[in-house]
């Protein structure tokens, strides 16, 4: 392929649902998606991945196992996308691999000391079994410049998304839902605004044996209910100030269970998946409306698997009746790859010795390179 540039982008988010792999050409400016593929995780990695979220017996031990199941994976599912495109690995420059976060403890307080995070899937183990130089562990860097880590895929956002005529929100609505604004003038901000499928993802699971509310059918046949809603509005991170990032480690079915618990009676779980589904639509139209400017126009374009949830947008669309809200697909970029490919752009940008997080998103000191580089087999010359 001439004047080709290719890489690969290797994203898990915090669902845990599939491993999404992209092959992008960034020799067709600003890039162009060639091809991409999505490999369902199997339940009892996923239940893996859930149950190492939080600190139980022998977690070292079974972390370490993760990381190389996760690796070979990770290797798999690059490998199977090159042979769905045609393609050798020798033609790959990287692989970008985000890797999938088991512990997101961003910094609470001036420093980077008391903050970490921590993805799995060996990259030593990509790299070997591809053959392809692999970019991954992308957050600590910025965290070392006393960033958050994250959200990481804004400087992506600004890069394709950005308009002079009007203040743009990119929502990525995964398993937490994270908010990139790009105003027409000024500097670009994000931030995690709170939950977004992964609660009622679990509660949908724990009740219907169902992975997740197809289109939010289920929560459309229940009730908000207003004390709850109250109750898990009184999140204290739903009052922090950006920069901020948050994970499951906050949001999860055992401070639901607190909340529940705390009101007066039952309720229905069909009511609850309806009240879930309000707290993620109020934390994103609530972080949107705090960074408008009166009388500007402004629009939504929302990524991410909560893209295709008609019921979450019916609420955007009634919190935010201004707005016209719709998805990056309207802007070249289907919203079901806008973070794998990030993570194929931010391995190019390490390659090339550019920056990758912006501080005025993670609050970092400075603008940083990130991630660290696993070499892949030395390039065969054609004369070889």
């Amino acid at each position: 392929m001439a004047n080709a540039e290719l890489y690969i982008g290797l994203m898990s988010g915090t669902s845990a649902d599939a491993i999404d792999a992209v092959l992008v050409d960034f020799g067709q400016p600003p890039l162009k998606l060639l091809a991409h593929h999505s490999v369902p995780l199997d339940p009892d990695t996923r239940a893996a991945v859930h149950n190492l979220a939080h600190s139980g017996a022998n977690e070292i031990d079974r972390m370490g196992a993760l990381d190389r199941q996760l690796g070979r994976a990770f290797a798999d599912a690059a490998l199977e996308l090159l042979s769905l495109a045609g393609l050798d690995p020798a033609e790959v420059s990287a692989i970008g691999s985000h890797g999938q976060t088991l512990r997101h403890r961003p910094p609470e307080g001036a420093g980077p000391a008391n903050g970490f995070t921590l993805q799995v899937a060996d990259p030593n183990l990509i790299a070997h079994l591809t053959g392809i130089t692999t970019v991954a562990d992308f957050r600590r860097r910025d965290m070392a410049a006393g960033g958050q880590g994250a959200p990481l895929v804004p400087a992506l956002h600004q890069t394709l998304f950005h308009s002079p005529k009007a203040d743009r929100a990119i929502v990525n609505v995964g398993g937490v839902a994270n908010l990139t604004w790009l105003p027409a003038r000024g500097a670009v901000l994000g931030f995690d605004t709170g939950p977004g499928n992964n609660l009622m993802d679990a509660w949908i699971q724990r009740s219907l044996g169902k992975p997740y509310d197809e289109g939010g059918q289920w929560a459309a046949q229940g009730q908000i209910q207003g004390a709850l809603l109250k109750r898990l509005l009184e999140h204290p991170y739903f009052r922090l100030p950006p920069p901020k990032s948050t994970g499951p480690e906050s949001f999860h079915l055992g401070w639901l269970n607190e909340c529940l618990d705390a009101l007066p009676g039952p309720v229905g779980a069909e009511d609850v998946q309806a009240t879930l589904l309000m707290l993620t639509a109020q934390g994103i139209a609530a972080s949107i409306d705090g960074l408008s400017v009166e009388g500007r126009h402004r629009e939504v374009f929302l990524c991410g698997g909560g893209a295709h949830n008609r019921r979450l947008i019916e609420a955007l669309t009634a919190l935010m009746p201004d707005c016209v809200i719709t998805d990056t697909g309207a802007l070249g970029l289907s919203p079901d790859w806008v973070e794998a490919v990030a993570f194929a752009w931010l391995a190019r940008q390490n390659l090339k010795g550019l920056s990758g997080n912006l501080p005025s998103v993670t609050g970092a000191d400075s603008s940083q390179v990130l991630g660290a580089v696993y070499p892949g087999r030395p390039k065969r010359s054609r004369t070889e």
